[in-house]
């Protein structure tokens, strides 16, 4: 994971990505499997939408803030070009999420099949987009951070992504257990590692049980 001359090395982002990834595929089935007036069901959904929805915001909000600038200053020509299409489609991303932040209350309060399919429909067109906004960051943008992105750059965006996780420990460890789903071992114990030694703690007693009790729920399977 970490050279000994400290240069970046980006895994752990797309680590976080593969969580996005997975959830915003899942969520149009996820969505449209609630039955025409099951408000139980969709308010529990829409719980964890809603948090994965503000989870995508503070993720690129953390990139708008803090690694789409140095990068910009530090790169030109197509590159510079590069970072900003990265930026362009942040905010095309942004306004599908904004349409999906106002349907999910909606939809949880009423659970009415025409809420439904809308905010189904709105959740497929986010998760292609964020596909193509993914796979073009981690092929081209990725590669281009180390050598120009320090350490203390890439760690202050670590720990700004760690700050904005849920304050609920259950929900804390629904995004956790998320992100270490398709890790590797040694991806999985770097990632545990880094985590503060309180949360690092709390998740080795009992984060895999919150987690696999807090997804069953959220899936429908219990």
């Amino acid at each position: 994971m970490r050279t000994s001359d400290e240069r970046v090395d980006t895994w752990e982002m797309v680590l976080v990505h593969r969580l996005f990834r997975r959830e915003y595929r899942l969520a149009p089935g996820l969505v449209r499997a609630v039955h025409d007036g099951d408000k139980a069901r969709a308010a529990t959904v829409a719980e964890y939408l809603a948090d994965l929805t503000n989870g995508l915001h503070h993720h690129h909000a953390g990139e708008d803030d803090l690694l789409w600038p140095p990068l910009l200053e530090r790169l030109d020509g197509n590159a510079s070009d590069l970072v900003k299409r990265m930026e362009a489609q942040h905010h095309a991303l942004a306004a599908l999420l904004d349409r999906v932040e106002v349907l999910l209350p909606v939809w949880a309060r009423t659970a009415a099949a025409t809420a439904r399919d809308e905010l189904a429909d709105v959740l497929a067109r986010t998760s292609a987009a964020l596909d193509e906004h993914l796979a073009e960051e981690e092929t081209e943008l990725l590669p281009l951070v180390p050598g120009r992105i320090t350490r203390a750059e890439w760690d202050a965006l670590g720990r700004r992504g760690r700050a904005s996780l849920p304050k609920s420990p259950g929900k804390a460890f629904l995004f956790l257990g998320g992100i270490l789903q398709e890790a590797t071992p040694e991806e999985r114990a770097e990632f545990v590692r880094a985590l503060p030694p309180p949360v690092r703690l709390m998740w080795r007693l009992a984060g895999e049980r919150i987690y696999q009790r807090g997804i069953s729920r959220v899936r429908g399977s219990r």
